[in-house]
């Protein structure tokens, strides 16, 4: 693992740094997605993206539908994947419901625990201090997303409590609009007022979602929303002449980025690309070595090789 990165600009480094992964869709025995699309292999790229990043993450949270079909194979093969990842990161893995995962399967293999399919799979995480709430949003046999009054309950009494470093809400369904893919606005989270009535006054600071297969931000009760797309296909939120349109491109992830008073958000794209410009990692150590001033002079003149726009 790589040192943690010197401090360059006016901003300290960030209290804790999490990796946001969604709608995996892993499915068993190798079968293709769509025909087309082998999800294990798309999930793969994506994890090997996560070794990248510095400071690593503390935690890895997937936003659901993890398995495709919701059979109890794809749930053992993403922890095949996921689990010994984490375990070189240091990370802890928060594991979220999605439409297309099957609650006693997800509770068994991921758990180890037997419930039936009208057993909410909620929980808690605490990563050094922040709270982390995985909540489960979907409704057996739908792809719609709703919340139970005992839910809603649950979730009042645990944000009753501040965390130390405030609480990162993650579900699959994002408590906003759908602008540009009218078909996911179908199959939304019903009744969001009664979530935000919930979220009101908390210390929620930011909400992790996924389902639309496409990157988007909003807020929600005040509250910053961040959807990462799926790692196995993108829904075109620009689509020629087509209702929907699933494209075996742009996949990506989201780190985010804690603070004491904000939250940062990145897309991080997976597939790898050619590289037309750069400067090697050993210039990271120069720089570290020079006054702010001095490393503000050869970055930022417009006439330095080192020159940055």
């Amino acid at each position: 693992m790589s040192q943690p990165a010197p401090q360059f600009g006016q901003h300290p480094a960030p209290l804790r740094t999490i990796a946001h992964v969604s709608d995996t869709h892993l499915l068993a025995d190798g079968a293709l997605q769509l025909g087309a699309i082998d999800t294990t292999a798309r999930l793969r790229t994506a994890l090997e993206r996560l070794t990248r990043l510095d400071p690593a993450p503390e935690a890895i949270v997937i936003t659901g539908d993890l398995a495709d079909l919701g059979e109890p194979a794809a749930y053992r093969q993403l922890r095949e994947l996921v689990d010994p990842l984490a375990a070189d990161l240091g990370a802890q893995v928060v594991w979220v419901m999605g439409n297309h995962d099957e609650r006693p399967a997800y509770a068994a293999e991921l758990f180890g625990r037997e419930v039936g399919v009208d057993e909410p799979q909620d929980a808690v995480y605490d990563v050094g201090g922040l709270r982390i709430i995985s909540l489960d949003t979907t409704v057996p046999g739908y792809h719609h997303g709703e919340l139970r009054d005992e839910q809603l309950r649950w979730l009042a009494e645990v944000l009753s409590t501040p965390a130390e470093h405030g609480t990162i809400l993650a579900l699959h369904h994002p408590p906003i609009p759908v602008p540009l893919v009218p078909a996911a606005a179908i199959i939304e989270l019903l009744d969001q007022d009664r979530l935000a009535g919930v979220l009101a006054g908390t210390d929620v600071i930011s909400i992790l979602g996924g389902h639309f297969h496409f990157s988007s931000h909003s807020t929600f009760a005040g509250i910053p929303v961040s959807v990462a797309a799926a790692t196995c296909y993108l829904e075109d939120p620009a689509p020629d002449a087509r209702f929907t349109s699933a494209v075996d491109a742009h996949q990506s992830v989201n780190v985010v980025h804690v603070y004491a008073d904000r939250v940062v958000h990145s897309i991080v794209p997976v597939a790898p690309a050619p590289e037309v410009a750069g400067h090697p990692a050993e210039v990271a150590a120069q720089l570290a070595q020079m006054s702010p001033e001095q490393r503000r002079e050869l970055v930022s003149r417009k006439d330095s090789a080192l020159g940055s726009g």
